[in-house]
């Protein structure tokens, strides 16, 4: 079980709310008209602590780490777009797309993670690519088929061919790239990251396959999921919509499998979609709709996955 771990950290939010640097290219996002920011933020740690509680209530670890008071980042409930943590013992820094954003990477939380007896044997960071306007958010543009070192991602505004292949070179993973769209205001727009149309378990995949225009491209995909003998559950557009492809498989300290999802990505799968889920892992669903709403991200942007070991 390679694919999945049962150390996963999170980010409990001081300064959540609307950041319209990344609805430029975030359709999923919407501003909110009608509640005053600490009414916002006080709906998005309750959805944060309720999350939390499902999570551990199942003995998966969950490491907490506050957000800071001094640096205003509104979106620093995602963390899994600046950092990756390796079984190798390599951390990657990801460049990212919102300025704003970029402040939310921490040497900090590395530290923690050195001081607590994790083998850390690099740092590798691709923040630099920034300045040239080249981005790679994380395990939001990257989805990993840690097995089979497989790397799937959807070339958009924030998930660079260059950097991909970077990525790929220095992490030995072969790099699957295909274009996803969405249809906003009666146009196909492209998807800003990969990990809202596709999440990959250990052995099945939710994917909207729809989102994949291109015949061709949409052809090497599933070929290349059938290789690794992943079980395909499709999902469409309306319940990509509803964040039912931002999905994060982890374990607990019994092997025991969970699939943690939005209540709304729960309530938007079929009963055929569920049992097919069910048959392989149990379900963690909690309701993130302000979260969702105005951070255009779900579930599993709120989780970074620890796979160091430790010393």
């Amino acid at each position: 079980m390679n694919q999945i771990t049962s150390e996963i950290f999170m980010i409990r939010p001081k300064h959540f709310n609307f950041n319209p640097e990344t609805a430029k290219n975030n359709h999923f996002q919407k501003e909110e008209k009608t509640l005053k920011n600490k009414e916002i933020l006080q709906n998005a740690i309750s959805e944060f602590e309720e999350l939390v509680k499902k999570i551990k209530q199942k003995n998966i670890k969950v490491e907490i780490f506050e957000d800071r008071e001094d640096v205003i980042t509104t979106d620093s409930i995602f963390p899994n777009n600046w950092i990756s943590l390796h079984k190798d013992g390599k951390i990657y820094l990801y460049p990212m797309f919102s300025e704003i954003r970029r402040k939310e990477k921490r040497i900090d939380i590395i530290n923690s993670y050195r001081d607590n007896g994790y083998l850390i044997n690099e740092t590798i960071d691709l923040s630099k690519y920034e300045k040239e306007n080249k981005f790679l958010e994380g395990t939001g543009s990257m989805v990993l088929d840690r097995e089979n070192k497989l790397c799937y991602a959807a070339i958009s505004e924030r998930t660079s061919r260059e950097v991909l292949n970077k990525f790929c070179e220095t992490s030995g993973y072969e790099a699957i790239a295909f274009k996803s769209y969405q249809t906003f205001e009666n146009k196909r727009k492209e998807i800003y990251h990969t990990n809202v149309m596709m999440c990959i378990a250990d052995k099945y995949v939710i994917i909207c396959l729809d989102s994949i225009d291109n015949i061709d491209e949409r052809k090497s995909v599933i070929k290349k999921l059938i290789e690794s003998k992943k079980e395909i559950i499709e999902i469409n557009e309306k319940q990509c919509n509803n964040f039912a492809g931002n999905m994060l498989q982890v374990k607990n300290n019994q092997n025991k499998k969970f699939l943690i999802m939005s209540k709304s990505a729960y309530k938007s799968l079929s009963k055929e979609q569920l049992k097919l889920i069910t048959s392989h892992n149990e379900i963690i669903y909690s309701s993130l709709d302000t979260i969702e709403k105005l951070g255009g991200g779900s579930a599993r942007c709120m989780i970074t996955e620890n796979f160091l070991r430790r010393k």
